[in-house]
């Protein structure tokens, strides 16, 4: 098996939850060894379900392949614990409130001083400063904060999107980080202070909406619908089977209305030419897609998009993704045994992977 990228890397995480926990389960697939700081009544995580064997999907999904240890960190014995370990530690990863770690006795200028090759990357809900940087934050609340939720769902109400999405993008975040300040460190030798705030990476990821609503065109939910392309929605066939189609450009329009709707004239009709005309005339866009998937089953429309090239994708459920064709998937054992679920989305060509399993609580010890 070749080494992985990893290997011989140490990782102390003081984490619980989603987002930290996200980017140090990725550190552990990729060889490092992380040693995963809980609570002595635990990560809260491994409460909030029972779905994976009696235990929280959440923390048999985002734990694998790392070493648990329980410290009091209020504790002098604690403290000197942690000292020892970030003794032989490359990084530090935390997502404690705000100033918690100062107030334990390793500010950043500790850290820095006498760990000075230490990665520290610390998530919080808001950031190190600012007026809202000591409120608690959680994925729903950053949706919520952000303006994420306000263009998510159907025209009546605000929509929570259905995963932990803020947790996950900021986990992701850290960790595209970590590896930067890791690449660094083999150039320089110097260590790194990272801020990764929950509110930071949904406001990035909200840039496009933003720049619309300050272009004149602020965002309307509309379901599943595109707010700026058309047509690019659901429609239904004959045989009541949902569709979502995708025309990404005016060609692909073109080949829409000759292919698919038998109606090429409508490729030029200056009413749908381009997508600004589409889109501003939506509902008759729709209307003139949604009368050809009308006359035409599930089957006979998807050979017809596929015809024309225009990209569709079937209106699935989680019973339909569990036996979906092209789903991969790992098994990763468990204090309650072997666990299925989707496997890690990039693949290294050539190169097999070992999970390693999801730790009980307070079952083992670390060692140097």
């Amino acid at each position: 098996m070749a080494r992985l990228p990893l290997e011989g890397l140490t990782v102390v995480a003081i984490e619980q939850a989603v987002a930290a926990p996200f980017t140090t389960s990725r550190l552990a697939d990729a060889g490092a060894r992380v040693i995963k700081i809980e609570r002595p009544e635990g990560d809260f995580a491994r409460g909030y379900d029972d779905v994976a064997k009696g235990q929280s999907s959440y923390f048999v999904w985002l734990n694998r392949g790392k070493q648990a240890v329980t410290l009091d960190l209020a504790s002098d014995d604690g403290k000197a614990e942690l000292a020892r370990l970030l003794d032989g530690a490359d990084v530090l990863i935390q997502n404690l409130k705000r100033g918690a770690l100062a107030r334990l006795g390793f500010s950043f200028e500790r850290l820095a001083r006498d760990w000075p090759r230490l990665i520290t990357c610390s998530i919080t809900g808001y950031g190190e400063g600012g007026p809202m940087a000591d409120r608690k934050a959680y994925d729903l609340l950053i949706q919520a904060e952000s303006g994420l939720c306000s263009i998510t769902g159907g025209p009546g109400d605000p929509a929570r999107v259905g995963i932990s999405l803020v947790d996950i993008a900021t986990g992701a975040t850290a960790y595209a980080a970590i590896l930067e300040a890791l690449i660094r460190r083999g150039v320089t030798g110097e260590g790194a202070n990272i801020s990764v705030s929950m509110f930071d990476v949904m406001a990035d990821w909200l840039t496009v909406p933003l720049l619309n609503h300050e272009g004149g065109k602020s965002p309307r939910r509309i379901g599943m619908a595109h707010p700026s392309i058309a047509p690019y929605g659901v429609f239904t066939t004959r045989d009541g089977v949902q569709v979502l189609i995708a025309v990404q450009s005016d060609r692909e329009w073109r080949n829409l209305a000759s292919v698919f709707l038998g109606k090429p004239e409508l490729g030029s009709d200056p009413r749908f030419a381009t997508n600004v005309v589409r889109v501003t005339n939506r509902a008759a866009t729709d209307a003139a897609v949604a009368e050809g998937f009308a006359r035409r089953t599930a089957v006979d429309a998807i050979a017809a998009l596929q015809a024309a090239d225009v990209a569709f994708a079937s209106v699935n459920d989680m019973e339909t993704l569990s036996r979906h064709p092209h789903l991969r998937r790992i098994t990763v054992d468990t204090p309650k045994g072997p666990v299925s679920y989707p496997a890690p989305a990039a693949i290294f060509v050539g190169e097999e992977r070992d999970y390693g399993p999801v730790p009980e609580l307070n079952k083992l010890e670390v060692t140097t």
